[in-house]
């Protein structure tokens, strides 16, 4: 793997990270030390979204009579007989 000093990454950053996202990663480093080490970026494939329809099946029920609950109930707070 290639080590450049800071200077000369300073000086071709743009070349060198262009070098490493095509897969030769390198190593930065100051004084002769290493610091970093530059490797390109694995992009992960993208989370398969559930689908939205039927995605809770089986986890609840619907009582037959949804649509009409407590309509008694709401027509008179509505039409102020409560």
């Amino acid at each position: 793997m290639r080590t450049v000093n800071m200077h000369e990454a300073k000086t071709h950053l743009s070349r060198l990270v262009d070098q490493a996202s095509k897969g030769e990663p390198f190593v930065i480093a100051r004084a002769g030390k290493p610091l970093v080490k530059v490797v390109p970026v694995e992009e992960a494939a993208p989370a398969e979204k559930p689908p939205r329809i039927g995605f809770m099946v089986g986890q609840f029920s619907v009582p037959d009579d949804f649509d009409t609950m407590y309509a008694d109930e709401i027509r008179q707070m509505f039409e102020g007989e409560l």
